[in-house]
Parts: structure tokens; sequence; C-alpha cells
């Protein structure tokens, strides 16, 4: 059976298996039928699902067929329209419901699109309720399916002031209870909304909020979903803040789980170093339980070392949100991330949440009166280098002989000022190769010899 589930969900181009109508169908049905026999075993209500999207071309029809079949199935269905990735996760948690969808391919552009469940508490789906729908779509592959009935007018009108009226519920949150007792008046942002879920509820925000906020790229069409701009292109949000002299940028990706910020002179921040400005932030007030930070084993070398400096200590994890979220509770940290710009306030959102690690940044800015580069000082970035070497078989690194010495030696060579990462990827016949340290010219050598090594053994 295929394995169509993977850490952010099930993805795909839209229209191509599994994000064809009649496979999100059965998706849908499947996940109802789980839920349906839970609520019996339980003796609760009929399964309450809410749903939201973002802004590509594919997601209303996408979600109209996982609505249709797990309302075939007995679900009570609620659509938030469009909205943010975290912004489900928050009302699955808080209407309550049984499971919250979210129609989104994040950061991906617009021809794909995907599916992301999450369970009431605003954690990712389970992996053995993944499994049994996986299962389900396996059985049903080839068979004719219930059409897929356009909603009535009438209803369709309903259902949108609903789903207004959820988007609210939920920018309620962030602005009276996340943002309680911070203004932003006198501050001028940059927000880029990456054509993408967050376009109207960022800026009106923030704006709220009392800053005064310059819109970047918030005019989604279906197609122009992260687009050469929000997190994954950052220059476009650069060039804004300087012209603009504003105090702070926000990049947001598709689905806005995700924040990058630029700093008054137009200097990237990225996520590992917002973890080091929320570490200090924290840790100063008594909040950082366990003086602990969560990180993946991407984040840089630097931020170990600032963090170390401060007595504070990283944990690190496999590369995503859902392996952070994962040792954030297993050890009670108050604070973890991915250089990508996820940050996870476990205390506040069990998923990660663009806006709220923004609000969570701009109150250690307004209360310690500082610019971010201020902020941001004491983390210094080491060189890294990734090589990629293609491989014929995936073998333990440390089963392999000539290639295990060769990264004792690599290790010896970078001591305590270095750090070397051997994985393989998760998707393709390749070893990745990472090498960090204080000089450019020795880490690319180092990786280039440790990546010749693996070429002649395995590749």
């Amino acid at each position: 059976m295929a394995k169509l589930f993977g850490t952010d969900g099930m993805r795909g181009e839209a229209g191509r298996f599994p994000l064809d109508a009649a496979t999100v169908y059965v998706a849908g049905r499947s996940l109802a039928r789980q839920l349906n026999a839970r609520a019996r075993d339980s003796g609760r209500h009929p399964p309450r699902i809410v749903t939201g999207r973002d802004t590509r071309e594919s997601g209303a029809w996408i979600e109209e067929a996982f609505i249709n079949g797990a309302r075939e199935a007995g679900a009570q269905v609620e659509s938030a329209g469009i909205i943010t990735t975290p912004g489900v996760a928050y009302l699955a948690r808080t209407l309550p419901a049984d499971a919250g969808v979210v129609i989104s391919a994040s950061h991906n552009p617009y021809q794909d699109n995907g599916i992301k469940i999450f369970a009431p508490s605003g954690r990712k789906l389970d992996d053995a309720t993944e499994r049994l729908i996986e299962a389900d779509i396996e059985a049903e592959k080839g068979k004719n399916l219930n059409s897929i009935e356009p909603t009535d007018s009438i209803e369709a009108e309903a259902e949108a002031e609903h789903a207004a009226a959820l988007r609210e519920r939920y920018s309620n949150y962030l602005a009276e209870e996340v943002a309680d007792k911070l203004t932003l008046e006198g501050l001028s942002l940059v927000v880029d909304c990456a054509n993408g879920a967050a376009f109207e509820i960022a800026p009106a925000l923030f704006k709220q909020l009392g800053a005064r906020v310059v819109r970047l790229n918030d005019k989604p069409d279906g197609r122009n979903i992260n687009l050469d701009c929000g997190s994954l292109h950052i220059e476009g949000l650069q060039h804004k803040v300087e012209d603009a002299r504003a105090d702070l940028g926000v990049a947001f990706d598709g689905d806005a789980d995700r924040a990058l910020f630029v700093d008054a002179g137009g200097q990237f921040v990225d996520g590992d170093a917002t973890l080091w400005v929320m570490a200090q932030y924290l840790s100063e007030r008594g909040r950082l339980d366990g003086e602990t930070v969560v990180a993946t084993v991407m984040s840089n070398l630097g931020l170990e070392l600032a963090l170390r400096s401060k007595g504070l200590r990283l944990l690190r994890t496999d590369v995503g949100d859902k392996y952070v979220l994962e040792e954030l509770l297993r050890t009670k940290a108050a604070l973890g991330g991915e250089q990508s710009g996820h940050i996870i306030f476990p205390r506040l959102s069990l998923a990660g949440d663009g806006m709220i690690t923004t609000l969570c940044l701009l109150r250690a800015m307004r209360e310690s009166g500082a610019r971010l580069d201020e902020l941001t000082a004491g983390f210094t970035r080491y060189p890294q280098i990734l090589v990629n070497v293609r491989v014929r078989e995936k073998l333990p690194f440390d089963e392999v002989e000539t290639i295990a010495h060769a990264a004792r030696e690599t290790e010896e060579q970078l001591g305590e000022t270095g750090r070397l990462l051997l994985r393989y990827s998760g998707t393709e016949p390749l070893a990745r190769v990472m090498v960090e340290g204080e000089r450019q010219d020795l880490i690319e050598r180092y990786a280039n010899d440790l990546a010749a090594v693996i070429k002649t053994a395995i590749g």
C-alpha cells in the first residue's frame, strides 16, 4: 500500500492522484468514518470537522470534494473558507471539533495542493488514522463514486457568513489573547502576504494593533501564491523595508504557518535568529522552561554556540516541525522551531503560526525598547555548505568503513567550532553532506572530500 501522508500531510499536483476529486472525496469519507467510530464508542455527538484552504485556484473544489465525502459518512462539516493553517488548528481546538482539515500546499507553487489534518489538540493527525485513510483510498481505486453536487446558492450564502464568523473568531484570539496589552503605535511594518492565506487577516491584525502597515503581495489570483514573493523570496521585502524606512518586515508563506523577518536595516532574520531573540526574551523573564530550545539538525551551529554562551541548551531533532513538537512535548520546553521560520510556542499553540511568531517578536521589541538588529546581536551565522551525492543504496554510514573513517577525520578537523551532518534524502536516492565551520574554504574542502569518499563507496 502506498504511503500518501508525509510529515506535512498528503500533497501532490492538483487534479492528479491523490489530489483528484474522487480520491479527495474518499479521504473525506474515510476520515468521517474513523471519527464516527470513535464518537459511537464514547457516546458523543456525530463528528464535527472544520475545514479551511489557502488561495490556490484548486482549493475550492478540493475542499468541496472533501466536505461532500465527510458529510456522506455522517460528519458535521463547517468551512472557514480562506484561512491560515494555524487558524484551522486553533478552530479545531476551541470550537471544539473532532478534526481540522486544511487544503494547502504551504510554500509550494499553485499547481500543487495538499490535505493536512489536525486533531482537536491542534497536533497533526496520528499516524494510525492516516494509515486507515490510505487503506480506504487503496480499496476504492477505480470504483465509480457519487458525483459531487454543487452547493445550493442559499446554502452557500449561509455558509459564507459562517465562514466569516469562524475567521473572525481566530482574528479575535490573536488580537485579544496573544497580543493582550501589546500596542504597535508608532511602528511601521511591511507585511508580505505571499498572495496566500494571510492576505486579509495579517495586515488587518497589525493595523488594528496600531501599526502603520505597508501591504505587499496581498492580491491573490489563484495562481500567484508564493510566486517570487513571501518567505521563499525575501529580496522584495528587503527592498520595500528600506524604501519605506520601516521598523520591521515580515514574510509569510502560502498558509502562514511560518514567518521570516527583515530588520530596519534590510538584513534578513531567519528562524534561527528568531529563536535566539525569543530564547533570550523568555529566559530573562523566567519562562524558558529547562533553559532549553528545540530545533532541528539543520539549525546553524551559530545558534547552538550563541545559546551556550548564555547558559542555554539546544536540543536537535530530525527535520520537520512534527519532530520539533514531539520533542517540545516530551521535554516540556517552551520554545522550538526551524531555520525555515516554523516557530512553536507550545503554551500558545501546538501548531507553528506565523502571526503568533510575529506578535511574540514584536512584543520582545516593544518591551525591550530595542530594534531587531540589536536583539539579534550575539548570534553569528557560521558558513554552511551542503553537497548531494547520488547513491545506489542507502546503507547506514557507520557500516561502511571508508565513509565512517572519513567522517571521523572530518569531525576531528572541525573540532568544537564546526559540525558535520550526514543524512539521506527521504524522497530521492541522495546522500547529503552538510558541513559548518568558521572558514568557507575549509568547509568546502571537507565536504567535497567526504562526498568523494561516499561516491566511491556507494555512488
